[in-house]
C-alpha cells in the first residue's frame, strides 16, 4: 500500500472497487444496525476509522459482544469476540452475493448469528445484497489509498471540532452513503422534514455538516463536502474558502475537490479553511449562539 500521506485516487481508475466495496460495507453495517445500539442520528451503526481500516462500534450478542473490521492494510474482514475468538475473511474480488453469504456463515460458525434487510440503501437502484453479482471488484492498492485517505481526513476533521463545544457527533464513516463526517448542532430543532424515518430523525435538529466521500452521484471525483440543514438564506452565495470549494447547486452543498486539496502546498490548511469558513457563514447567516457554542 502507498505510505503517501494523500494518495491520488482517481475516480475512473478505482470506481469499480468502490462500489464492490460499498456493497460490501452495507453487509457489515446492516450487522451493526441489527446488533448495536440505536444512538441518537444513527451514530450507533457508523464506523470508526481505527489504524488499519474501518469497524463497527462494539456490538453485543447475548452475553458475548464483538466487533467486524474491515483491514485495508491487511485485506481482510475481521470478527473479534469478547471471548478470545478471532476469525477473519480475505478481501480479494468475489461478488457481492458471496461476500454475503461468506460473512453470514463466518458469524453462524462464531455463534453470532444475525439476521439482517439484505437490501442495499441510500442508492439510486437498490439491489438484493444477497443477490448482486455485478459488483466482485477489488483492487487492493485502490482500497488502500482510500483509507489512507479517510484515516488523514479523520485526523483533519477531529482537530477542526475542538473548537466547538455544542453537541457534536464523531468523525464517523456512513455506509449508507460511504463517507466520512462529523456534525455540529446548534441546539434548535429544525423544521420537520421528509423522507425515510432515518433521515427525519438525522435532520430533526438545526445541523451543520462536514465530510469527505470518494465520488457519487453528479460529482464524480473524490471531494470534501459542507452543508446546512436548514439552509439558511444567502448560504449559496456566501463566500468561502479555499479557492477552489464551490456551491453545487443541484446537491445542495459546497464542494472542494480532494484533487484540489491534495495538490496543495498544506492540504491540513486548505481543508481546515473550507470547515471554517463554511461553518462559519452558516451558523452566522442561521443566526446561531456562537458564543456558547464555541471555545
Amino acid at each position: 500500500m502507498t505510505t503517501e500521506r494523500w494518495p491520488p485516487l482517481p475516480y475512473e481508475a478505482w470506481k469499480d472497487t468502490y462500489a464492490t466495496l460499498h456493497m460490501w460495507t452495507q453487509v457489515v453495517g446492516k450487522v451493526a444496525l441489527a446488533q448495536g445500539p440505536p444512538l441518537n442520528h444513527s451514530w450507533g451503526v457508523a464506523f470508526q476509522v481505527t489504524p488499519r481500516g474501518l469497524a463497527t462500534r462494539t456490538l453485543r450478542h447475548g452475553v458475548r459482544s464483538f466487533t467486524m473490521e474491515f483491514d485495508f492494510i491487511g485485506h481482510r474482514l475481521v470478527v473479534r469476540t469478547s471471548d478470545g475468538d478471532e476469525r477473519a475473511l480475505a478481501l480479494r474480488p468475489r461478488t457481492v452475493a458471496d461476500f454475503y453469504r461468506e460473512v453470514m456463515a463466518l458469524l453462524a460458525e462464531m455463534d453470532l448469528p444475525v439476521r439482517i434487510w439484505p437490501v442495499a440503501v441510500e442508492v439510486p437502484a437498490p439491489i438484493r445484497l444477497d443477490q448482486d453479482t455485478r459488483h466482485a471488484s477489488y483492487d487492493p492498492e485502490y482500497a488502500g489509498r482510500a483509507f489512507r485517505i479517510l484515516a488523514e481526513v479523520e485526523r483533519v476533521l477531529t482537530g477542526a471540532r475542538c473548537s466547538f463545544v455544542g453537541k457534536c457527533s464523531p468523525v464517523h464513516f456512513f455506509w449508507g452513503a460511504f463517507d466520512l463526517a462529523v456534525t455540529r448542532f446548534s441546539g434548535r430543532v429544525a423544521p420537520p422534514r421528509e423522507g425515510p424515518a432515518f433521515m427525519r430523525e438525522a435532520y430533526s435538529q438545526e445541523v451543520i455538516s462536514h465530510g469527505f466521500w470518494p465520488g457519487s452521484g453528479p460529482v464524480l471525483e473524490p471531494a470534501f463536502y459542507a452543508y446546512a440543514v436548514p439552509e439558511p438564506r444567502g448560504f449559496k452565495e456566501a463566500p468561502v474558502r479555499p479557492a477552489a470549494a464551490y456551491y453545487h447547486r443541484e446537491l445542495g452543498e459546497f464542494i472542494l475537490p480532494y484533487e484540489a486539496v491534495r495538490t496543495a502546498a498544506s492540504p491540513d490548511e486548505e481543508i481546515l479553511a473550507f470547515v471554517d469558513s463554511t461553518y462559519e457563514r452558516g451558523a452566522d447567516l442561521a443566526r446561531w449562539d456562537r458564543a456558547a457554542l464555541e471555545r
